[in-house]
């Protein structure tokens, strides 16, 4: 492949084969299938999922569901707190699609009441436990929220909605598993609570460790995980996939050598890779994973081999004796990201399919 500077490489059969399983537990709980196109926000991978028959998708952003719904993507959720500075935009996408968008105080509702135009779907975002966004389930701004919904005609309340972001922190799949299972007796609260004057209400859960982990979904109407399409350095360390299942790599170019640091230096920084890293004993810092690639994709991570510093353009990898001879000047290096959703993004117009 002919690669002159910093490119997301996207492995597609790994793409298809993290589909496939994913859709394969979601089946077999009976669950609405609804990914998270953020990680991706790419035509050709959305199109794989259209192939496998997914017709409901969330995206993050207006702009992002604007993107899909041109695309003939016409069930959307926006997993975001509503922003009223898009009302406008709001209506365009209602007006066309069947959207649904996040909402988590009375503020938020009331300025929305007499300027949507559309049909449009209500979901309360509920902190289950990542105290990022959302009501805790004891609210009561929930109540007058739902009362709120009822008294416009455009509006129709689809349920509750959470993201357990706080998987991505946790040590093992017993904590992992822990943290579903919390989300789903707290979602499943508030359900019982209203089922029975809303019947036609449901729970929607996401994130990409506790969906990969779990087996059994049941207690929730509606999954909605996003990274496992790519997969990443992170969901690895948490234990989500194997390294295997890892699907994009970004291809940098080597610029520079240092033998006695035992440093090669690559076009690829923080503005390719992002600056997330993981962090270990003694000050120790992983910004990815080091790769050669083949005629098909990527080998195994080099022994010994990580990312140990980003500035802006360059990359710094520490490379063991008995590899670094083996780079040359002008040769392409991959790197495993640490977090795929953010890699993508910044290399959202810089990418090959493989």
């Amino acid at each position: 492949m002919e690669i002159k500077k910093p490119t997301l490489i996207i492995d597609m059969q790994k793409v298809n084969n993290n589909i496939d399983r994913m859709q394969k537990k979601i089946d077999a709980n009976i669950t609405i299938f609804r990914p998270h196109f953020k990680t991706h926000q790419l035509k050709e991978i959305g199109d794989v999922f259209k192939k496998k028959g997914i017709n409901r998708i969330t995206v993050s952003s207006v702009s992002m569901a604007n993107y899909f719904a041109n695309l003939g993507w016409n069930d959307i959720t926006i997993a975001f707190p509503i922003n009223i500075l898009e009302i406008e935009d709001i209506n365009i996408l209602a007006k066309k699609i069947n959207l649904n968008i996040l909402i988590e105080s009375v503020y938020s509702i009331s300025k929305l009441s007499n300027k949507i135009k559309y049909p449009i779907g209500i979901f309360i975002k509920v902190d289950t436990g990542y105290n990022r966004t959302g009501l805790q389930k004891d609210n009561p701004e929930i109540d007058s929220i739902i009362k709120l919904s009822l008294a416009n005609c455009k509006y129709s309340f689809k349920g509750f909605l959470a993201h357990a972001g706080h998987t991505y922190y946790a040590k093992g799949k017993s904590e992992i598993l822990n943290i579903a299972n919390k989300s789903n007796k707290i979602l499943n609260e508030l359900k019982q609570k209203y089922i029975d004057s809303y019947p036609d209400i449901i729970v929607s859960y996401g994130d990409t460790p506790s969906c990969s982990i779990a087996d059994n979904f049941e207690g929730f109407d509606e999954i909605r995980p996003g990274n496992f399409t790519y997969y990443d350095v992170m969901q690895y360390h948490i234990g989500s996939c194997s390294l295997n299942e890892i699907a994009v790599a970004v291809a940098c170019p080597v610029v520079a050598k240092h033998k006695q640091r035992n440093e090669i230096i690559i076009y690829g920084g923080a503005i390719h890779l992002s600056k997330e890293f993981i962090s270990a004993d003694n000050n120790f810092k992983l910004y990815g994973y080091v790769v050669k690639f083949t005629y098909n994709g990527w080998g195994e991570p080099i022994p010994g081999a990580y990312v140990s510093s980003l500035s802006q353009e360059h990359g710094i990898i520490k490379m063991p004796d008995n590899y670094f001879d083996d780079v040359n000047i002008g040769d392409i290096l991959g790197v495993l990201p640490i977090h795929s959703c953010l890699t993508a993004n910044l290399l959202i117009n810089d990418y090959k399919l493989v």
